[in-house]
């Protein structure tokens, strides 16, 4: 986002194995900034029925662990044998990214409209963990190749992306948790139903625009 990963993985080259696990922690705990990260996030935290800060967290965890599972399986062969995700199925895996946030946000606004936002959450952890597992398909593949491609030592280049996996997971949690703890408080939880259709909105053209953007690469 705004080249902060590229100016963050250009210091992991030349420097020492500590410096590369701190710069692989420190892209993990920023890669839950990305808009279209915050965006589904957000959306599935508002339309999941529990707005408390656990229950948030919960389902931000769950999230970010398939997010997690799909960078290291898209990373492990690049580190092994430097085979890369080919620059049209990057594009398709963002626009099918845009479309999963298009879904959410409608299923969001269709479960505002009908009332059942209060009722049971509108996705079980398994849901969350495999929404995560595409949206890890998408451009997060780039961020581990810009920070493994200094690396020579296998060992070495596993042990950094698997600190970037897994804080990508926590700041997922942390980022979730935080909106669920804005939804909790007394003065936006009384304008509850109020704020959600504007979510929902502003989710639908983010992940319409982020899907048309995908495709007009591949086109």
């Amino acid at each position: 986002m705004f080249g902060l990963d590229e100016s963050l993985a250009s210091l992991s080259t030349g420097a020492t194995f500590g410096v590369v696990c701190v710069i692989a922690v420190a892209l993990g705990l920023r890669h839950a900034t990305d808009p279209d990260h915050l965006t589904a996030v957000t959306t599935l935290v508002a339309g999941g029925g529990g707005r408390g800060t656990r229950g948030a967290r919960r389902l931000g965890l769950t999230w970010g662990a398939g997010h997690a599972t799909t960078l290291m399986l898209f990373g492990v062969p690049i580190v092994l044998s430097a085979a890369y995700l080919p620059d049209g199925a990057q594009s398709v895996a963002e626009a099918a990214v845009g479309v999963v946030i298009v879904v959410l946000a409608v299923r969001l606004l269709r479960r505002w409209r009908a009332g059942q936002l209060g009722a049971a959450p509108a996705r079980s952890g398994r849901q969350a963990y495999g929404i995560g597992l595409l949206h890890g398909m998408g451009g997060s593949a780039g961020v581990g190749v810009l920070l493994l491609a200094p690396l020579a030592n296998h060992v070495e280049a596993l042990v950094a992306l698997g600190l970037f996996a897994t804080f990508t997971a926590v700041s997922m949690a942390l980022a979730s948790s935080t909106f669920g703890f804005v939804l909790s408080r007394p003065a936006i939880a009384s304008r509850y139903l109020a704020v959600v259709p504007v979510i929902g909105a502003a989710s639908l053209a983010f992940g319409a625009w982020y899907a048309l953007e995908a495709l007009s690469a591949v086109i």
